[in-house]
């Protein structure tokens, strides 16, 4: 458990509380930097009982492509927008079936924070539950 702001006053120290650092090696063969959590000694990221929820954000991180509805919609926006400018298409059918896309678009992107909202819920709770399981409160208080 880490010293109170008291304890740092009354010892003279000026400094935060110090958490140990992981004891895994990165995967360029030097040492972890990030604080360890629980008796194993090891950080979220290389915790295995974490490894499910690593490697669905890894897949997710840095790389995040468009869904292909995405891309189709666009796509299809793209080719209505080239058919009413070439007069294939008249300008009142195209405008409906642009807010037909449009409610489609809507309802991805709603989609999406739903799944995000889900993913951060599950993260959260795990850090409650590590942070219970290490003797910490709740919110760090």
């Amino acid at each position: 458990m880490p010293p109170s702001r008291a304890d740092w006053h009354s010892s003279g120290g000026t400094g935060a509380y110090l958490t140990s650092t992981c004891t895994a090696t990165k995967r360029d063969g030097s040492p972890c930097t990030l604080p360890s959590y629980g008796s194993d000694g090891l950080c979220w990221a290389h915790d295995p009982k974490n490894a499910e929820r690593r490697r669905r954000g890894q897949s997710r991180g840095g790389k995040s492509k468009p869904s292909k509805e995405l891309v189709s919609v666009k796509q299809r926006l793209s080719d209505l927008a080239s058919d009413v400018l070439d007069g294939s298409v008249e300008r009142g059918v195209a405008a409906v079936a642009s807010q037909v896309l449009n409610v489609y678009l809507r309802a991805i992107e709603l989609e999406r924070k739903i799944k995000e909202t889900d993913e951060l819920e599950e993260r959260l709770t795990a850090l409650e539950k590590s942070a219970e399981a290490t003797g910490g409160s709740r919110w760090g208080a």
